[in-house]
């Protein structure tokens, strides 16, 4: 099924950004849709999130 990730743990791999700064980023027409919306709060797919980061923060891939 794979992991999935809310928004504290993509603030992490975005390199610790601030909660706005990553709620931003997950808005992005670009990042990855959510896998799910639950009552807490959106999770995605963390090999989308990995995959997005690759691409568009390259020195943040592999933290």
């Amino acid at each position: 099924m794979g992991e999935f990730v809310g928004i504290a743990e993509i603030r992490q791999m975005l390199g610790g950004v601030s909660r706005a700064r990553a709620s931003v980023i997950a808005s992005r027409r670009d990042f990855p849709a959510p896998y799910q919306v639950l009552i807490m709060g959106q999770i995605w797919r963390k090999s989308d999130v990995e995959a997005w980061i690759k691409v568009h923060r390259p020195e943040l891939a592999g933290e």
